[in-house]
């Protein structure tokens, strides 16, 4: 995998290339291990972002100036979205990027991961640490489609927590109305109760399961900086059923040299509106 070319690279209209991406972050105090630094990673995310161009891109696990950094990566025709998960909005944060020369972001909000949805820094259900997910309602301009994506990270302790975290983001994205895309580290595999009340409740398809093609063999996405291999599918990407086709899908395993850029893989999707 040295030097690869990028699995799927900038797509034109009106096919959509999303990403969700785990970027790790910065844990200086944890752990002393070289692949895990970010002054050695971040080249590497930037690298894996500009070469891929993913038009809409949630992103877990940013600290403030990672976020920035994510953004400069991206281009200035990208918004960001998403504010810290502590009470005072601060400190980490799950960020959802759109590329505005694309789309017209119509509103967006964040809510807790709990029975307070609106009240920042809320924890429920057992989680120790606020979880968050931000909602963000698009226009495509090139066909003039609106429709809802969702950029999230479910608890990594309380199974309880994933369960109802994704019965309320399921709810959110039934209550809105329009196809979506939901997408983010979910910290549980594919199968699980978590997985089938979104899909189940929220109309939801896994775009790896329908995807028309796979660019990638079926990696574990959270490969903790070692080789890639099969495992578990924690980071999920999903779309309204009958609303996408998903043309391609992809876990994102490219190492340059034989670093990668975080602990998990990115996951990529190229989608295409089915007829109104």
């Amino acid at each position: 995998m040295t030097d690869p070319s990028p699995l799927i690279g900038p797509i034109p209209a009106p096919e959509l290339h999303v990403m969700t991406y785990n970027i790790r972050r910065r844990m200086p105090r944890l752990t002393a291990r070289a692949v895990d630094q970010w002054e050695r990673r971040k080249p590497l995310v930037r690298r894996l972002l500009q070469e891929e161009s993913p038009s809409i891109l949630a992103v877990q696990e940013a600290l403030p100036d990672q976020a920035q950094w994510v953004h400069e990566s991206l281009g200035a025709s990208f918004e960001g979205m998403g504010f810290g998960r502590d009470a005072d909005r601060g400190g980490e944060r799950v960020m959802l990027f759109v590329d505005r020369s694309r789309f017209a972001v119509r509103d967006w909000s964040q809510i807790a991961l709990s029975a307070t949805p609106d009240v920042a820094g809320s924890r429920s259900w057992g989680n120790r640490i606020p979880r968050t997910a931000v909602i963000a309602e698009l226009t495509d301009h090139a066909t003039n489609r609106e429709f809802t994506v969702v950029a999230t990270h479910f608890d990594h302790l309380s199974r309880r927590s994933r369960l109802r975290s994704a019965e309320l983001v399921a709810e959110r994205i039934t209550d809105l109305g329009r196809p979506a895309i939901v997408m983010g580290d979910t910290n549980t595999d594919v199968g699980t109760e978590p997985y089938r009340a979104l899909l189940d409740e929220g109309g939801l398809a896994d775009s790896w399961v329908v995807a028309g093609t796979h660019l990638t063999p079926h990696w574990g996405t959270y490969s903790n900086y070692r080789p890639p291999k099969a495992g578990r599918r924690i980071d999920w990407l999903t779309v309204s059923a009958g609303a996408f086709e998903v043309v391609s899908a992809a876990i994102n395993a490219t190492r340059y040299g034989t670093a990668p850029g975080s602990d998990h893989e990115a996951v990529q999707a190229v989608l295409r509106f089915t007829k109104p």
